[in-house]
């Protein structure tokens, strides 16, 4: 298991200088694929993004660093495609005392960016016109100093006793937040009137309040005897709660008029700490769990306190787990030991595993399907890197030594990275959560210690359905 936050370092980056101060003197060798953990920096070498590789990337903070957060549903679009963005999120802090910590509520506006093609479009007899287009579009897309433009960020903050371990938005009503502290309690909340305050708010300049709201939750329950990490809200079923500690203990909440019964008889079967919960997307009854006894269980709340069906699935700690919601059959598993695996839930009682992935080599510490494509998901580790894969993909010398003409040049891929591998982001410390936005295809949000950022891989390429409602 990896879990908290210990330090607020960040990253620095540094431009290369010869020993006059002066920029390089000589040509950059030709670019290559970097492969984090294998590949290793000469001295006075360093690393730098490459901004086509994204339609959009921005980085931004709400102070103390956030163990866990979500993205909240909102009412600007069901499918959005055109820049600028805006998003709503909820967070958590992990201060370095527990009087300091909040809940931190905030909206992003104005994240700029644009669409590239993954090849230039070059006719045979204008190349010039191209490259004039080209920085014509660079030219719209940065200010002045050659950055693109940062986003405005407006947050209100929340009083929270201690430090926020997860916290997750009910999908049908994303105003109410349910809240896992390392007090031991779960609380569940209505924020209805900050998110009110924000969407009313102008965007125009940023605003960070400096203080705190103070507000009572709408439940606070105390049943767990001992802190957790593991909540999730049902997709299926209005209201209804899962919520598991670290004693092994899992809790069903019940909603009823406007509050919620919480079962003081626990779900019981794993041996050791339950790590993360995921409701079934298509059946009420039924929700999935992971733990740190290596074991993915799958209970049914109809037939007793214990798992209908339970599997060993992996040598180490199962530290995340997420339920495709486009192809309900599918969960993906991300362990201590840093593989992940996708499973078909109809093999349950056999070989279910049907995709097993060694690439990472510290603990995965989210995963997540994509809401918009079924074969997609995303991955964040220990080794500060957020990856994204289509299962889809299978190896094509054919159409690679194809791509390699079009672009003319050599791309210096190395032959044993996965084909399913689409993306690779780097430049955060110490990851701990990513999420998809649901209305924002191909946008995803992720937190670490030095804070947050909001990524889209231009290569990332969605199938939206025919008469998509865009906004």
């Amino acid at each position: 298991m990896v879990r908290s936050i210990k330090n607020r370092k960040k990253i620095k980056r540094k431009n290369k200088v010869n020993k006059n101060g002066e920029g390089p003197s000589v040509p950059s060798a030709p670019a290559k694929v970097w492969q984090p953990g294998v590949d290793k920096l000469e001295e006075g070498e360093e690393l730098e993004c490459d901004p086509s590789a994204y339609n959009s990337l921005h980085a931004f903070h709400v102070g103390w660093p956030c163990l866990s957060f979500d993205i909240l549903r909102d009412s600007l679009g069901l499918i959005r495609t055109e820049f600028p963005h805006s998003i709503y999120c909820v967070a958590g802090t992990q201060a370095e005392k527990a009087a300091w910590n909040s809940i931190e509520i905030f909206k992003l506006t104005e994240i700029s960016g644009k669409r590239r093609d993954l090849l230039p479009k070059v006719s045979a007899d204008n190349e010039s016109d191209m490259d004039d287009d080209s920085s014509s579009d660079e030219d719209e897309e940065n200010e002045g100093d050659g950055g693109p433009r940062p986003p405005i960020l407006q947050l209100r903050k929340i009083t929270h006793n201690g430090c926020v371990n997860r916290i997750r938005s009910m999908n049908q009503q994303p105003h109410i937040c349910a809240s896992w502290a390392d007090t031991g309690h779960v609380q569940v909340w209505d924020f209805t009137s900050h998110l009110n305050a924000l969407a009313e708010s102008k965007p125009e300049v940023s605003t960070e309040s400096t203080t705190a709201f103070s507000q009572a939750p709408l439940l606070k329950f105390g049943g767990h005897k001992d802190e957790g990490y593991a909540i999730d809200w049902s997709p299926v079923s209005l209201g209804r709660l899962v919520s598991g500690d670290c004693k092994s203990c899992i809790h069903l909440w019940e909603p009823t008029s406007g509050t919620w019964n919480v079962d003081a008889n626990p779900f019981k079967g794993h041996t050791a700490s339950v790590e993360d919960l995921q409701w079934s997307p298509t059946e009420a009854d039924v929700f999935a769990s992971c733990s740190v006894d290596g074991n993915i269980a799958i209970w049914d709340t109809r037939v007793g306190k214990a798992p209908a069906i339970s599997v060993k699935a992996h040598n180490a700690d199962v530290n995340v787990i997420s339920w495709n919601r486009l192809a309900s059959c599918m969960i993906a598993s991300g362990s201590d030991d840093g593989t992940f695996s996708i499973r078909d839930l109809r093999l349950i009682k056999g070989d279910s595993r049907v995709a097993h992935f060694e690439y990472h080599k510290h603990p995965i510490t989210s995963i997540e399907w994509s809401p918009h494509e079924a074969s997609t998901l995303a991955v964040s580790s220990s080794d500060n890197q957020s990856t994204i894969w289509d299962l889809s993909l299978e190896r094509d010398e054919e159409e690679e030594a194809e791509f390699k003409a079009k672009v003319k040049e050599n791309v210096n891929a190395p032959d044993d990275l996965p084909p399913q591998l689409l993306f690779v982001h780097q430049g955060q410390k110490d990851l701990k959560e990513l999420h998809w936005h649901p209305q924002i295809p191909g946008m995803l949000v992720s937190t670490a210690v030095d804070g947050f950022n909001v990524l889209m891989p231009s290569n990332l390429e969605t199938t939206l359905p025919p008469d998509t409602n865009t906004a």
